[in-house]
């Protein structure tokens, strides 16, 4: 008998990392796909950041494991295929960012035993933070190495005033089909024992 449950747990688990590893693979292909709606144009990607919902959405659904790699490897995928983002420094900067917003914003809702719309908001503002002072990181370092600089007034208008509009859309949009998600039941918020979802 407590093979037979071993046995279940195991395969239990075997499914959950396989959905999880599917998931991650399709937010990748959205991230992929998403900039054409802006036309490839760098300008209103900068202030849209089609890029970053899908990582944020794997980094909330799959686990900070899944969104911090999702969010490494997309900027730089979609350079390497398609020529845009620029691989260097944009890209590179992007996948900094957009790896601490799949670890932070997965990690942090992970905490919550009661998982709501609440709990949505309290991960995605601070890991949208994280990921914009990782951005300008990125870029004062990428930026020093070929020579030039990275001023304060760069990282604050490439960070938060030319992204206004995207930040807004990731305020609005994500806690949105997260909801969607849970009243359709094809990803229901989590209520967990208080000892598991700090472990």
């Amino acid at each position: 008998m407590q093979n037979q449950n071993q046995k279940h747990v195991a395969l239990s688990k075997s499914r959950e990392a396989l959905r999880r590893l599917v998931l991650s693979a399709m937010f990748l292909a959205i991230g992929l796909i998403l900039p054409f709606f802006t036309g490839q144009i760098q300008q209103i990607g900068n202030m849209l950041l089609p890029m970053h919902i899908p990582v944020l959405l794997c980094g909330l659904i799959c686990g900070w494991q899944y969104g911090a790699v999702v969010g490494a490897v997309l900027p730089v995928i979609r350079s390497l295929i398609f020529g845009m983002p620029p691989l260097f420094p944009t890209a590179v900067s992007m996948a900094v960012e957009l790896c601490v917003y799949g670890l932070a914003v997965g990690f942090l809702y992970g905490l919550f035993h009661k998982q709501n719309l609440f709990s949505v908001y309290i991960a995605l503002i601070p890991s949208m933070l994280l990921g914009r002072i990782a951005w300008g990181g990125a870029q004062y370092v990428l930026l020093s190495m070929d020579g030039n600089t990275f001023t304060l007034q760069a990282f604050w208008a490439g960070a938060f005033l030319n992204a206004v509009p995207g930040i807004i859309l990731q305020l609005l949009l994500i806690p949105a089909i997260m909801s969607t998600l849970h009243l359709t039941g094809l990803n229901r918020f989590q209520r967990r024992p208080e000892k598991e979802a700090k472990s």
